[in-house]
């Protein structure tokens, strides 16, 4: 008995191992169809790219119809610097944020919560390339995300200001630089969420997490300290308001955040998620 035991079980290892491993662009396509297969995903890209668009544009709108009553002062700072907060409003960022990290972190702890993470892992246990296949799915998604919610927003707005006399154009110094930004945010915040959702498991835990880091710390914090401002320069949306802003009309604070500077957070925050979801895939079961 024991013999046949052993003689069967050296057949089954000789059949795996006989299995050819599952190709990285066969797992890309089972994350792409993992991914679409929510319709609520959908439904959460375009609702939040219309609110978004329409949060920017109603801001272009308001400073449209109230330009003949703006003082002198309000009118020597319009172009570039308000021009520009019409295109990216800090509240369409706030909702773009909270968006796209949330459908990051459902990426994963949908996966956890309906017990679909065994049966991909019994499938293919080589976490780390289901991980790395899932984010880079995620990524090139929020990619061509952010840029059409980026390029719409600054497109439309401008072309209403312009109406005025004091629209932008792309080639302003600095304009590319604030569309790019905002486009980078999207598959950033995306991968922070997927990393937390990793490492927390929980829908409820993960997404009070996310919006706790990116959306409410940077309101607690201020850069008229050093340690204040170190804190709030390494923040995600503090990244990006520096990215976008053109020129500063209050004056220059004690420690600023620099543009390299800035670029260097929009690096280190999806590595780091990127590390901590295949360390935490790795050594938690499912």
């Amino acid at each position: 008995m024991t013999s046949t035991t052993t003689r069967q079980t050296g057949v089954s290892t000789a059949v795996r191992a006989a299995e050819p491993g599952a190709r990285f662009r066969d797992l890309l396509a089972a994350e792409w169809i993992k991914l679409w297969s929510l319709r609520s995903i959908s439904w959460a890209f375009g609702v939040s790219a219309l609110v978004i668009i329409a949060i920017n544009i109603s801001a272009a709108v308001a400073d449209y119809n109230n330009w003949p009553a703006y003082n002198e002062g309000i009118r020597a700072l319009f172009v570039p610097i308000w021009a520009m907060r019409d295109a990216f409003t800090i509240g369409a960022c706030m909702v773009l944020i909270l968006a796209t990290g949330s459908i990051g972190a459902l990426t994963v702890v949908g996966e956890y919560s309906t017990g679909q993470i065994r049966t991909t892992f019994a499938a293919v246990p080589a976490r780390r390339s289901v991980v790395a296949a899932k984010m880079a799915v995620v990524t090139a998604v929020m990619l061509v995300y952010g840029t059409v919610v980026a390029g719409t927003s600054f497109g439309v707005t401008q072309a209403i200001l312009s109406g005025r006399g004091i629209g932008l154009s792309l080639g302003y110094p600095g304009a590319l630089r604030a569309v790019a930004a905002s486009a980078l945010l999207a598959p950033v915040c995306a991968l922070v969420g997927m990393g937390l959702g990793a490492l927390i498991r929980h829908t409820a835990t993960t997404f009070v997490t996310f919006t706790g880091i990116l959306l409410l710390l940077p309101l607690l914090l201020n850069d008229r300290h050093r340690w204040s401002s170190a804190i709030l320069h390494a923040l995600p949306r503090s990244a990006w308001e520096r990215l976008v802003q053109m020129g500063d009309p209050f004056g220059s604070a004690p420690y600023p955040a620099t543009i390299s500077g800035s670029w260097i957070v929009y690096t280190a925050w999806p590595l780091a998620a990127a590390v901590v979801a295949v360390v935490a895939v790795r050594r938690h079961d499912p």
